[in-house]
């Protein structure tokens, strides 16, 4: 048997705040209504529901805003990582999307959240990646990863001064 919910806060795959949901009982208990996230639907706070919606309509708002100006920002922006390789060429463990929001935030000051990182499995080989943003209000970017092994590094270190001169 599901229970009716009013969302008090967005609920990532479930919905936005003033949203009525219907969820499992378990979920509801667990979950949502600990947290703060959602209350039992009754008729207090279904008047409620017309607040809560006018809210998140200004929220999106600044969020969409918010959101274009970071994908503004991240647009041709090209992150390199130094990793550890074996004799062979392989990686001694992986990237993963929190390494790549620490980088965005050392190297560009931007700060994301894990979550934004849209990796569906950690980077274990060198090279160039494109990797997938996903901001607030459905706002897409794209960033480059370049994941080089530390003799790799080197190399291209040694021939820049040289191009410089």
């Amino acid at each position: 048997m599901a229970t009716k919910l009013l969302l008090i806060e967005d609920v990532e795959a479930l919905g936005r705040s003033g949203e009525i949901v219907s969820v499992k009982p378990g979920y509801a208990r667990n979950f949502l209504l600990p947290h703060g996230f959602a209350v039992i639907a009754d008729k207090k706070a279904l008047r409620q529901q017309e607040r809560l919606k006018e809210e998140r309509q200004k929220k999106a708002v600044a969020d969409k805003k918010e959101s274009d100006e970071i994908a503004a920002r991240l647009e041709g922006v090209t992150l390199t990582i130094v990793v550890k390789v074996d004799h062979e060429g392989h990686m001694y463990g992986s990237v993963t999307a929190h390494e790549i929001v620490q980088l965005l935030q050392e190297q560009q000051h931007v700060v994301l959240e894990k979550k934004n990182i849209q990796l569906k499995h950690a980077i274990k080989t060198t090279g160039v990646h494109a990797i997938p943003v996903k901001l607030k209000e459905g706002v897409a970017a794209s960033i480059t990863l370049k994941v080089m092994s530390e003799e790799g590094f080197r190399t291209s270190q040694e021939e820049q001064p040289a191009a410089a001169e």
